[in-house]
């Protein structure tokens, strides 16, 4: 709780949702494009050398060959009140009531908020989905859940995992990773504990 405090506590001086990296979101043509990896779960190999991605699921925003933009799905910080969250933007949190809980989404950008949330809404500020979840970077998404609306699943990250131009082929090529289908079920359920272990079998790990 005392992550999540001050955490909300810098979110609420700053009062802004940053944006996703640029030169990502569709620059680069995606037909017979792979490896390029978008709209799947990255899942971290069981001997994943770099200790920040131990045992993580990622979920693939994006990937060009620009680079890649994805986000943390298996790694929860802590939880607090709706209300308070969305206030802390300078939104009238309106009937939000219940609990948010708070995601690590990467090592990179600590100061970025993100919301990873299924496709049944969009704001203006709502990149075209590449797969079967969307991502938003944009105060908009609080205050559609303020008025009784927004997604009706959704995760809330701070920061985000991001790789420059080539950098993510070259760890999959050493095998630092492996692909697994996006269920949503999976990225939004709250069995964190066994989440790594459930899409490493996604992706034909046997561990």
């Amino acid at each position: 709780m005392a992550v999540l405090r001050s955490i909300l506590a810098l979110l609420a001086a700053a009062g802004i949702l940053l944006a996703p990296p640029s030169g990502l979101f569709g620059t680069t043509p995606r037909a017979g494009a792979l490896p390029y990896v978008v709209g799947q779960l990255l899942v971290a190999a069981p001997t994943m050398p770099d200790p920040r991605f131990a045992r993580t699921v990622i979920y693939m925003v994006d990937h060009t060959a620009e680079g890649a933009f994805g986000l943390v799905v298996n790694r929860p910080l802590g939880a607090g009140p709706l209300d308070k969250l969305i206030k802390g933007f300078g939104i009238d949190p309106g009937q939000a009531t219940g609990e948010v809980v708070l995601h690590y989404g990467g090592p990179v950008d600590s100061g970025g908020l993100f919301v990873l949330h299924s496709t049944d809404w969009k704001g203006p500020a709502t990149p075209a989905a590449l797969g079967p979840l969307a991502m938003t970077a944009d105060t908009e998404v609080f205050r559609a859940i303020a008025e009784g609306g927004g997604p009706k699943r959704r995760l809330v990250l701070v920061g985000y995992a991001g790789w420059g131009p080539g950098q993510l082929e070259r760890e999959m090529a050493r095998k630092d990773w492996l692909t697994a289908p996006a269920d949503p079920d999976l990225v939004f359920d709250d069995d964190v504990a066994t989440k790594w272990e459930r899409a490493s079998a996604l992706a034909g790990i046997t561990l």
